[in-house]
């Protein structure tokens, strides 16, 4: 992982859409800010490892994952342009990880820990809605995520993944996307050409 600061100026206003700026506020904002490179196969959070970082996406994708007692991995969440990913479970909580972090496309990621987080908090109170407004969408979509495991056959599940994420599709691997549906890569495949032919 490569780390720099370089000047983010552009990109602030961006990061927090929706946030009227002041140029002392951007600049701030910055100083709290590093900029990573990270490569495919990269693992920016490891199970067990301490979580005090969340990053923001500018390019590649990401994926948070479990992997259980036999070795099976459980893909809780993607992350591409324009999202924030952690284990967000360890970094509120200052526990350790219970997910891993891993780069599936090189990315070029934006990195804040928890201390400059809640320093911006103090000092622009309006990043701490912007986030908590995050966080309820989070939760509302984590929420339907569950109802469809509970109410949705592995077709429907599928056609939901590409309607809320069809950007995601094309960035990943068959597995991940399998493992993220809870079904293996064979029955992908079989719901895959079952769709294409109705």
């Amino acid at each position: 992982m490569n780390l720099r600061k370089l000047s983010l100026n552009q990109s602030i206003p961006q990061i927090f859409e929706g946030l009227v700026l002041t140029d002392e506020e951007v600049i701030l904002i910055e100083s709290r800010l590093d900029r990573v490179f990270a490569k495919k196969g990269e693992r920016l959070v490891e199970i067990s490892n301490t979580v005090d970082c969340q990053y923001f996406i500018i390019s590649g994708c990401l994926r948070t994952f479990y992997v259980d007692k036999n070795g099976k991995e459980h893909t809780a969440q993607f992350g591409i342009y324009d999202w924030w990913i952690s284990d967000y479970t360890a970094f509120f909580s200052q526990e350790k990880a219970i997910m891993n972090v891993e780069v599936i496309k090189d990315a070029d990621l934006l990195k804040i820990s928890i201390e400059d987080l809640n320093y911006l908090y103090k000092a622009i109170p309006k990043i701490e809605t912007f986030f908590r407004k995050r966080a309820e969408w989070s939760c509302t979509t984590m929420q339907k995520r569950i109802l469809s495991y509970l109410s949705l056959n592995a077709s429907e599940r599928y056609l939901s993944f590409l309607n809320d994420y069809p950007e995601v599709e094309q960035n990943v691997k068959n597995y991940h996307i399998a493992s993220y549906l809870g079904i293996t890569t064979e029955s992908l495949s079989r719901n895959r050409k079952e769709l294409s032919r109705a």
